[in-house]
Parts: C-alpha cells; structure tokens; sequence
C-alpha cells in the first residue's frame, strides 16, 4: 500500500509540473520515487520519509540551479530588456524634480528619468540606459555628452 501512495504522490507532482511547467516539483517527484523503491524493498514508513525528504533538498539544491540555467540559455531578452546598455539622445530635458524628461532610443520615444535625482541632462545629450522602470527609461549621462542628431 505504501508502494501505491508513493507512486500516486510521484504521479501528482509529475502533474502539477507539467500544468506549471516552473521547475518546481520535479524534485519532489524524485523523490517520491525514491521513497517508492525503499517502499518495495521493505523499507519502514520512517526510512521512506527520510529518503524522500533527503532525495528531494538534494535534488532540488543540486540539480536545479543547472537546470534553469540550460532552460534560459536560449530565452531571448525582451525589447525593453535589451534596451538596458544602450545608448539614447535626450529630447526634452531630463530633471526629475520636475518630473520631465524624454529620450529617444531605436526610433521610438519614451519617459525618461536620470539615475540620480540631482542630475539635469539638457537636450540633444547622449546618455546610457541602466534600467528599466515601468514604462520610463532610467539613464545616465554617458561619456560622449553630444548627439550627432
């Protein structure tokens, strides 16, 4: 009986996986089936749970950092994500006090703010995206202060 309910529990986990897909009870699932094999050798209720739960933290500690990181190897950044580095050219002047502040970056305009509240960036400046907050650009002056434009 014990065999069955390791084996449902295993099943369960494999489920609630696959329908979130977060890398989050795979491992328990491996565990679970660990628990299942003591549970086929005879193994007490005490040793399965402790198998269980040790299986599980080991799995889950190990062997998901390198999972995540072979599944996001291939994700791509989002447009805004990959706006963070670039370089953009101020339209109106950036100066948060008075909440304004517009830059142009890729052709398309957006919000934006300086990294430090006590910078004024005037137009036509060049400045390099550090974040992204909400829907504004969070900027800095860069090293070349004039656009071309």
């Amino acid at each position: 009986m014990q065999l069955i309910c390791w084996l449902l529990l295993a099943a369960i986990f494999i489920v609630i996986e696959i329908i979130t897909l977060g890398l989050t009870t795979i491992w328990f699932a491996g565990g679970a089936f660990v628990a299942a094999i003591a549970a086929a050798c005879g193994a007490n209720l005490v040793i399965q749970i402790i198998l269980f739960v040790v299986v599980s933290v080991v799995l889950l500690f190990l062997t998901r950092p390198i999972a995540v990181k072979h599944l996001n190897a291939n994700t791509e950044k989002t447009n805004a994500e990959a706006l963070v580095g670039a370089k953009a050219v101020v339209l109106e002047e950036i100066n948060n006090l008075k909440e304004t502040g517009k830059a142009k970056v890729n052709g398309m305009e957006w919000t934006a703010r300086a990294k430090s509240d006590d910078e004024i960036i005037p137009v036509d400046s060049m400045v390099t995206i550090t974040e992204i907050s909400g829907v504004k650009l969070i900027v800095e002056k860069a090293a070349d202060a004039v656009s071309e434009s």
